[in-house]
């Protein structure tokens, strides 16, 4: 590290496109104690911020005065389409957590690949997380949870700090009632951390006149409320508009038209509806006949690690990245599922090349967010039966790891998606649709999905039959 230290305070002032608030003004400070302590070891800071209160903007700031005392930094994010959204908005080079911390082994005896994780070489850097609310820390990719590696990984290198940066109202990964990476008890009591924490709680000058915004916040404050209630304000602003059912073809339309079907996107409340949403919009808008289309746009709902080359950037096809189809080949139904040969390119990946894959068209308007467990085994079962001449168990493991069927990926149409899916990532134009609500009570639970579902538009949000009970 560099002897003598430029303060950080002053840097990141002078780099700020506007007059701090207050919040900002104090992370300022906060920062400049993080980067100057050199004395504590596993030094963690936790930034909390809701839509709108400057974290984007402080971290394009942050990054570009590091170098200035003597830091490098990393930038992540837990998926490819969050990750894309940290490089635009800081001009930098993002990669997900995965791809960074990850290497992609094939176990010596079955023959399937499996994550390590890699050394980290990383000397005096900082690590910046961005949609840390998504991390969940039950294992999933290595032998332990992402956020134990990521951790891990961080602390390996000499003199590297981690910030760890997410809105604590949006939705807690599945399963858990909390997001443990922006729990700072959580993080001290599970890894030994010295944890530093703020939290942004002002929606910046710059964003007063969002209605997006305002009926965000006032989603998010309502869930300090026993008894929370919704009322939207659509009336005093130009970005965000109450929409029935009978004009969503037309409001589809305009946005397509006005953004590109890329930068749209639906949000549902369950997967069935998404199915619904999917099917109307290949039908009504696209006018797609066929099930599947050259052109399609499709989401990939179970981890895939053998369709693509280690070397690619993406490293590996997560559940929730966007494949684009480029080519049809031929269809088959073996052992009881529907499959078709395809060629496709990420969405989110444009440098990687296009790849060859063979895709689970049962999986297209299945209820379910991917294949059941019971439809799983199946296919396993029959699968398995094709190599029973194998006497071998550690050659018949390789040829199950390496079978063509269960190595297929498991997709929906993308054209709308559950909040869930949508989470880290970012439309001009958003349609959210209110779903069922049970007895008509709105709970903290849905308070949350809402947030996240309307926080996800950039220009536009559309609130789709919503009852007249949430309007003023």
């Amino acid at each position: 590290m560099a002897e003598e230290i430029i303060n950080p305070y002053q840097l990141l002032l002078k780099k700020f496109k506007h007059e701090p608030t207050f919040g900002q003004a104090k992370l300022f400070s906060l920062m400049d104690d993080f980067l100057k302590n050199e004395d504590k070891d596993r030094h963690i800071f936790v930034l909390k911020g809701y839509a709108g209160t400057g974290k984007t903007t402080f971290v394009s700031a942050l990054i570009k005065v590091l170098p200035k005392f003597g830091w490098k930094s990393v930038l992540l994010a837990p998926t490819g389409r969050a990750a894309k959204v940290m490089a635009n908005y800081s001009k930098r080079k993002a990669q997900t957590i995965h791809k960074k911390i990850y290497k992609q082994t094939e176990d010596s005896y079955s023959g399937n690949f499996v994550f390590e994780r890699q050394k980290n070489y990383h000397e005096g850097t900082l690590f910046i997380v961005d949609e840390a609310s998504m991390i969940a820390d039950r294992r999933e990719f290595g032998r332990d949870s992402l956020l134990h590696d990521l951790i891990e990984y961080v602390f390996e290198g000499e003199e590297n700090k981690l910030m760890i940066i997410g809105d604590e109202a949006q939705l807690p990964p599945i399963g858990m009632e909390y997001s443990p990476a922006l729990n700072a008890e959580h993080l001290s009591n599970q890894y030994f951390s010295d944890v530093m924490v703020h939290s942004l709680t002002e929606v910046t000058r710059q964003q007063k006149d969002s209605g997006i915004l305002a009926n965000a916040t006032k989603i998010r404050e309502s869930l300090s409320d026993d008894k929370p209630v919704v009322k939207f304000d659509t009336k005093a602003f130009k970005d965000i508009y109450r929409m029935t059912s009978e004009r969503i073809e037309d409001g589809l339309r305009y946005a397509y038209d006005k953004y590109g079907q890329e930068n749209c996107t639906v949000i549902t409340r369950s997967n069935k509806n998404a199915v619904q949403y999917n099917q109307y919009i290949r039908n009504r808008i696209h006018s797609l006949e066929n099930e599947l289309e050259i052109g399609d746009i499709l989401m990939v709902v179970k981890n895939n690690y053998t369709v693509i080359e280690e070397g690619s950037e993406a490293g590996f096809i997560a559940n929730g990245e966007f494949a684009e189809v480029t080519h049809l080949g031929r269809e088959e139904e073996m052992h009881g599922f529907r499959f078709q040969h395809v060629s496709m390119k990420l969405v989110d990946y444009p440098n990687d090349p296009e790849f060859d894959s063979m895709i689970i068209l049962d999986t297209l308007n299945s209820h379910s967010p991917n294949l059941t467990r019971e439809e799983n085994k199946q296919l396993y079962d029959s699968v398995l039966k094709d190599y029973f001449w194998v006497k071998s168990k550690k050659e018949r493991a390789e040829l199950l790891a390496a079978d063509q069927y269960l190595n297929a990926l498991q997709v929906k149409y993308a054209y709308a998606l559950t909040c869930h899916k949508s989470q880290g990532g970012q439309w001009e134009a958003v349609f959210v649709d209110q779903g069922y609500i049970p007895n008509n009570t709105i709970d903290h639970d849905y308070l949350r999905w809402l947030y996240t579902a309307v926080t996800r538009g950039a220009k536009e949000v559309f609130l789709v039959n919503f009852n007249s009970g949430f309007y003023n």
